[in-house]
């Protein structure tokens, strides 16, 4: 039976939505900051007045309750649901005032894309947003890569009776024994791996001939938006503005790098790399993204799109690696990934998209690990039925150790894939309904739900304001994974229907 959220939950989901939107007035320092330091005095203070919007209700709501103790199962999966959209409303204020978004839904759009790492964008005449503007845009990137619980845990901003929201918010990645070491932890290999990485991009930029608090700012908000399997980028033209090999590159390693579990990244990090090889998300990853690869060259060498193989393979390459990662760069235009683009190879992105990275990563998408543990449950299924009648069957898996394959962890993999599925189709039949082409519909839907970025044109300024409202459901939703999400409607629903006369 569905249980109803009672008066003292409402007080204590409010009371620790408070805390994280307490703690999220502190994210406002990155833009406050970077306005002070190119004396860019509006955003300043269309900043600070969001600071102190998110420092008042959050205050406001932690009044609710003083004394809340902690946080059960259920209370967490419901704070970490609201989170991500409650968040996203006042993020998204400054954005709409800074005059660069067509209406406040447009600025909500940019916000909610920004914190689920999506990366689809709405917004207009970028090439000349604020940098205070575009630090917060990044901001968002960040602090939705890692996970708004895991920055605030790790920054020891939350006491440790929310670390029960670290697993609500769709983290199982406890590669030390305590969480708040494994979010600090986790915290410290991005910030290297984004500080290396816009190190050498800035020196790329700098002999390109931009200047230098440019030439930094665009690599630090690339290298950021890369790791995180995000896709915002300071120009409306995504990396092909670059026109640079080896930028292109660091953002290849950036993505895939981004896509791994951290979990497993820190293996590496250790020198256990037999434990990173023998892993299901990565054998299945592999072989994905080299058949997908293939398929996609011919597509486009039999459709006669580019001139020569070397441009073939650095257009086709990269695409791949941003629809596996759903990251959403592009080193083509949107009008291009319709016209230049056929058929098949928009299907190869549309599958590369839906399935997404690794578990325990900042990618979105199915996981590897679902579509790997719905493989190995058919292997189960044929062995049984081959098995001799009285022959027990059991199928093993690697990752993070040996595991046997469970009948309740196939049965899930199955529901939730089938649920993104089903997410795709409602998505794809509004983008129709709005009169979009069907491929074009069901492209940007995936995108959209598998927190992919790409787009073929259908998330674009002016879009009608219903489906731009199903795509801001979509990207929290896939941002959520459906358990929490589900969870919470389902509680949610039942808490407002009146209850039976005599029921219990």
């Amino acid at each position: 039976m569905w249980q109803r959220f009672s008066f003292d939950d409402v007080l204590t989901i409010g009371h620790y939505l408070g805390v994280l939107t307490s703690v999220f007035a502190f994210a406002f320092l990155a833009p406050l900051i970077t306005a002070l330091l190119c004396q860019e005095w509006e955003p300043l203070t269309r900043y600070a007045m969001a600071a102190g919007i998110a420092l008042t209700v959050g205050t406001l709501l932690r009044l609710m309750r003083v004394s809340p103790g902690r946080l059960s199962h259920q209370q967490a999966m419901a704070v970490t649901g609201l989170a991500w959209m409650f968040l996203a409303l006042i993020a998204s204020i400054p954005l709409a005032l800074s005059g660069h978004y067509a209406s406040y839904l447009d600025a909500l759009f940019e916000g909610v894309s920004g914190l689920t790492t999506t990366g689809a964008s709405l917004a207009l005449d970028l090439e000349h947003m604020a940098f205070a503007d575009n630090m917060w845009r990044f901001t968002m990137h960040f602090l939705g890569g890692l996970g708004l619980i895991v920055v605030a845990l790790a920054l020891g901003l939350m006491g440790s009776s929310m670390s029960g929201l670290y697993s609500s918010e769709g983290r199982s990645d406890h590669v030390l024994p305590n969480i708040v070491s494994t979010t600090r932890l986790i915290g410290r290999i991005a910030i290297i791996v984004i500080a290396v990485a816009t190190g050498v991009m800035t020196l790329f930029c700098l002999f390109s001939g931009m200047e230098p608090v440019r030439a930094f700012f665009n690599a630090l908000w690339v290298s950021v938006s890369g790791f995180m399997t995000a896709g915002f980028t300071p120009t409306s033209q995504s990396i092909s503005y670059y026109h640079s090999y080896p930028l292109e590159l660091i953002c290849m390693v950036l993505m895939l790098l981004g896509s791994i579990s951290f979990a497993l990244l820190v293996e590496v990090w250790k020198g256990r790399t037999g434990r990173f090889f023998r892993d299901i998300e990565v054998r299945v990853g592999f072989i994905w993204i080299v058949v997908a690869t293939l398929v996609l060259m011919s597509s486009l060498a039999v459709s006669d799109t580019f001139p020569n193989l070397p441009e073939l393979l650095r257009r086709g390459v990269f695409m791949v690696v941003s629809a596996m990662s759903t990251t959403g760069f592009s080193v083509i235009t949107g009008n291009q990934l319709v016209t230049s683009f056929s058929s098949g190879a928009l299907f190869i992105l549309i599958l590369l998209m839906a399935v997404g990275g690794s578990s325990g990563s900042t990618a979105g998408g199915m996981k590897l690990m679902r579509i790997g543990i719905v493989v190995k449950s058919l292997v189960s299924t044929v062995k049984e039925t081959m098995a001799p009648e009285n022959a027990r069957v059991s199928v093993v898996y690697e990752h993070m150790g040996k595991h046997v394959l469970s009948t309740d962890l196939a049965r899930s993999a199955m529901t939730v894939s089938t649920l993104f599925v089903v997410t795709f189709v409602l998505g794809a039949l509004a983008g129709v309904a709005c009169g979009y082409d069907a491929i074009s519909a069901i492209f940007d839907s995936v995108s959209m739900a598998s927190n992919g970025g790409l787009s073929t044109g259908v998330a674009s300024p002016g879009m009608p304001a219903f489906l731009e409202g199903i795509y801001i459901l979509e990207m929290w939703a896939g941002r959520l994974e459906y358990v929490t999400l589900i969870a919470l409607l389902a509680k949610m629903v039942m808490s407002v229907i009146p209850r039976r006369r005599g029921g219990r």
